[in-house]
């Protein structure tokens, strides 16, 4: 559970606007409407604001986020787009689709937002204050919806205070959403545009702006490319231990709180937060995989990662990593 905070209520004006990004910039969390219902935004380049979404909402698993950018220009930025993606982007943004693209050599959305794929899933919303919000801010912001994991999306300011009042900074009030489904998701990846999610946007309507059939993908894919998919792991190359009270002698090191006294630290290693924070180690997680596998050990070897809080969701994680494949 995130550390009980005050949570303000600020007014879809100016001034609340204006708070709103600051708080942003800042690397806090406020729920935000959008066309459908209230996103609990942060930074998205911020692993560290990106990990309090997740200890906020209580999440489960550390599912990609959707990054949403003010307008079709700042989400070129982002993600590289090839002409099908630029068709539905054209036809369909501001408005409820998200698009996953890969990402691009100036991606500024962060490792854990895109649960260390090289892809980015990417949405421009039409809500006028969440826009607002988004070109203020002047960086991409990660919204899931602002309830806890499991629970019922809010439309109104009162439906998010209820379930996170005390666990985020701030909600802009800018009364009831259009209750409505949540965005269509299609994948831009090479090969023939794909369906992930039905949503807002129709699939013939989709399938009519770029001319040609999607390719429809039942839940449960092989790659966790958006939310609601059901997500498989980030893979190293090398093989990844859990639970281990020390690295052997050839293994690198993931460890996660004090280090035991008078052990050897190996010469390969990352601790995942020293202090024991478990924030702070999902913050670092995805990022701590990649700079050990990029120095080619046979084997990583993680501490014990205790199981509440975010510590359950690290686990989930880990446990992919270490599965067979």
């Amino acid at each position: 559970m995130t550390d009980p905070r005050q949570t303000q209520r600020l007014s879809a004006d100016e001034a609340g606007i204006a708070a709103a990004a600051e708080l942003l910039r800042a690397g806090r969390l406020v729920a935000l409407p959008t066309e459908t219902v209230y996103g609990l935004a942060a930074d998205a380049s911020d692993d560290r604001a990106v990990a309090s979404i997740y200890a906020a909402k209580e999440r489960p698993s550390f599912n990609p986020l959707i990054s949403h950018l003010p307008d079709v220009d700042a989400a070129r930025r982002q993600g590289i787009f090839d002409a099908p993606a630029l068709a539905l982007a054209k036809a369909f943004w501001p408005g409820p689709l998200t698009l996953v693209v890969p990402a691009s050599s100036g991606c500024t959305i962060c490792s854990l937002a895109r649960a260390g794929l090289d892809s980015v899933a990417l949405r421009v919303p039409s809500h006028p204050v969440a826009r607002a919000v988004l070109q203020a801010a002047g960086r991409p912001i990660a919204a899931p919806s602002a309830n806890r994991s499991g629970r019922v999306s809010p439309t109104q300011a009162e439906h998010v205070l209820a379930d996170l009042a005390g666990r985020i900074d701030a909600v802009l009030d800018a009364g009831p959403t259009a209750v409505g489904v949540e965005s269509s998701i299609v994948a831009c990846l090479g090969g023939a545009p794909r369906l992930l999610r039905p949503g807002g946007v129709p699939r013939a309507a989709l399938e009519a702006a770029i001319g040609q059939a999607l390719v429809i993908v039942e839940e449960g894919g092989a790659a966790p490319l958006a939310p609601g998919l059901l997500a498989s792991h980030y893979a190293p190359r090398a093989a990844v231990r859990l639970d281990a009270d020390a690295p052997r002698s050839s293994e690198a090191w993931l460890g996660f709180g004090p280090e035991p006294t008078g052990s050897a630290r190996p010469a390969l290693a990352f601790n995942l937060s020293p202090a024991g924070d478990l924030t702070e180690a999902a913050a670092n997680l995805f990022a701590a995989l990649r700079q050990l596998d990029d120095r080619g050990p046979k084997t990583i070897a993680v501490a014990p990662i205790p199981m509440h809080g975010l510590g359950e969701a690290i686990n989930d994680r880990l446990r992919r990593a270490a599965a067979p494949r």
